[in-house]
């Protein structure tokens, strides 16, 4: 905890998405105490209003209140993305654990299966599955996690490969450990450090495909609120000089992603052995 403080505190970027997530744990907890509309409350007599004291944001096109809408949404986006990258870390730790340790025609025929998904890009395989399996919001996690799911894997697999001739490892075999003691205790505790700064990376870039699938309307559909979605949504009224509507959620995305790039590049950092040396 020392060596953590020490280095938030000499580490501007660092504080920075510290603080950006805490404005973001803080929507998602306190939306009703931070708002004063519902976020999918219309009222057509006041459609497409400028920001004001009555409205921070301005109104959207249904006349919904835009900085109420984006407070709420924070609980939408994150939710889809948190809960789509566990899930692949979840699974995908395991299955490049697994892969990495027994080379044969099963960890050949998982890593060709990943090779399939991967070659396809992934925004449009992201658009393909989720109109198979309908506009939900849990459908799109699932469909994140699938795109994830390969990305975890092979991290995994890539330091088991390196890890699994390390002299400690023969060690171990020799004094009777069995391969899941080899592979749980001795080689997984030092093949995670990847993957955790993955975590991150990977919340940040959910953010942005759950946006872009709400954008092109393959993602979260109306009226719940989403910052893809509201983009969407003001974007054909930015021609006439309405830029409120799709600017607000605009910055509530890069806001987000850059929160998440932050948090990655210091867990990167107090994770480095050599940053350890240093502090």
């Amino acid at each position: 905890m020392t060596r953590f403080i020490r280095y938030v505190s000499t580490h501007p970027g660092a504080m920075v998405g510290l603080a950006l997530l805490a404005l973001q744990i803080a929507s998602i907890l306190f939306a009703p105490w931070l708002t004063f509309y519902a976020p999918e409350e219309a009222d057509p007599l006041m459609s497409l209003q400028p920001p004001s004291a009555a409205h921070w944001f301005g109104t959207d096109v249904s006349g919904m209140d835009i900085y109420t809408r984006i407070v709420y949404a924070t609980r939408i986006n994150l939710l889809i993305s948190i809960t789509a990258v566990a899930f692949a870390f979840v699974v995908g730790v395991p299955i490049g654990l697994l892969i990495g340790f027994y080379r044969n025609w099963i960890s050949a025929l998982v890593m060709r299966v990943f090779d399939f998904i991967q070659s396809f890009p992934v925004f449009v395989l992201g658009m393909a599955l989720v109109s198979v399996m309908g506009q939900e919001i849990w459908n799109v996690a699932i469909v994140l996690a699938v795109l994830f799911i390969p990305m975890f894997a092979r991290l995994i697999r890539a330091e088991v490969l390196s890890l699994r001739e390390r002299p400690y490892v023969s060690a171990a075999r020799c004094s009777g450990a069995t391969d899941g003691s080899i592979m749980f205790r001795h080689i997984l505790p030092n093949a995670l450090t990847p993957a955790i700064v993955q975590v991150s990376i990977s919340i940040g870039l959910a953010i942005l495909l759950t946006a872009g699938l709400s954008f092109v309307g393959a993602g979260v559909r109306m009226p719940t609120p989403e910052w893809g979605l509201m983009v969407s949504t003001g974007a054909q009224q930015m021609i006439l000089g309405v830029w409120w509507v799709a600017l607000f959620p605009g910055l509530a995305i890069v806001v987000s992603v850059l929160s998440f790039a932050l948090l990655g590049d210091m867990v990167k950092d107090l994770s480095d052995p050599t940053t350890r040396e240093r502090q």
